[in-house]
């Protein structure tokens, strides 16, 4: 077959160009450090890209799911240890006013001391958190001692007493795993604050001057035990959460290093590939300067 010059120069700028592809696609990968850049450039790896990515975005959802379970749990944890100081200050109060040698004025005194406790523990059981009101069940956004349950039932709340929510608040911490974040406040801050509790007995006690006022610490007992109780619940969802803190973070390490190996380039291994091609092309345009041999115009010059 007769090689023509129109054939010789039509090779080279083919070749040529090819070799300008291969340094473009080089240097896009290196710039933006990433395998492909669209999806027709290894449609396998882009489909699996996909799946890994959605696991990773799944797995920073659970971990900020986890970060408001743990501000609502630490929340609620701290306000319970502030409602047991609380009843403890009311508890020594009550020790101290069951001495006899107490008048009637002491005792008023005391009980007006407790009765501002009582309010402290109100205002404890109103905790919110990030516009949330934490011991209401399901009705966060209702102030406990403000609902109409406390204020406007008189058939099922004739006495008045604050009506805590008791529906579970869940968060799923991961697929398929849900933990409750809210603690059922009836039982405690419920039956503390109610009108014949044990706190508001002792305080009628003590404005009637009753001397025997000792005997009601049993009941100041069993509701700061009943708050004891309620915390070390908290604090098993703390250190669950804590595992699953764990769990998550060891989930997301591992999801990002396989999405990694399926899209990043190997750096190094990307710029010695575009040195070796830069030096390919210009040999390539070396070849080419030779091979195709002078025309007649260079001969005429």
């Amino acid at each position: 077959m007769r090689v023509t010059q129109s054939m010789l120069s039509n090779n080279m700028l083919r070749n040529l160009s090819s070799s300008y592809d291969r340094l473009g696609k080089l240097q896009e990968q290196i710039s933006s450090q990433k395998k492909f850049t669209k999806p027709s450039d290894d449609p396998v790896a882009a489909m699996m890209g996909m799946t890994y990515r959605t696991d990773v975005s799944q797995i920073e959802q659970f971990t900020r799911n986890i970060g408001e379970a743990e501000n609502w749990i630490d929340s609620t944890d701290k306000a319970l240890d502030q409602a047991v100081s609380a009843l403890q200050r009311i508890r020594e109060l009550t020790v101290k006013a069951s001495n006899g040698t107490y008048e009637e004025k002491q005792r008023e005194s005391i009980a007006a001391e407790i009765k501002e406790l009582k309010d402290h523990l109100i205002t404890i059981g109103d905790t919110q958190i990030g516009g949330k009101y934490i011991f209401n069940g399901q009705n966060t956004n209702i102030k406990p001692s403000e609902s109409d349950a406390t204020k406007n039932d008189p058939i099922n709340n004739p006495n008045g007493n604050i009506v805590y929510g008791s529906a579970a608040v869940e968060v799923e911490v991961f697929s398929g795993i849900k933990i409750q974040i809210n603690t059922d406040a009836s039982s405690t801050f419920g039956d503390a604050l109610k009108s014949d509790g044990s706190i508001q007995k002792i305080i009628d006690a003590l404005e009637n001057n009753d001397s025997n006022i000792g005997d009601l610490l049993d009941g100041i007992d069993g509701t700061i035990d009943s708050f004891l109780t309620t915390r070390s619940q908290v604090g098993a969802r703390q250190n669950r959460i804590e595992l699953m803190t764990e769990r998550l973070g060891q989930q997301e390490i591992f999801a990002k290093k396989v999405m990694s190996k399926n899209e990043d380039i190997d750096i190094e291994k990307a710029i010695m590939d575009l040195t070796t091609q830069e030096s390919i092309h210009s040999a390539a345009l070396s070849v080419g300067s030779r091979v195709i041999q002078p025309s007649l115009i260079d001969f005429l010059r």
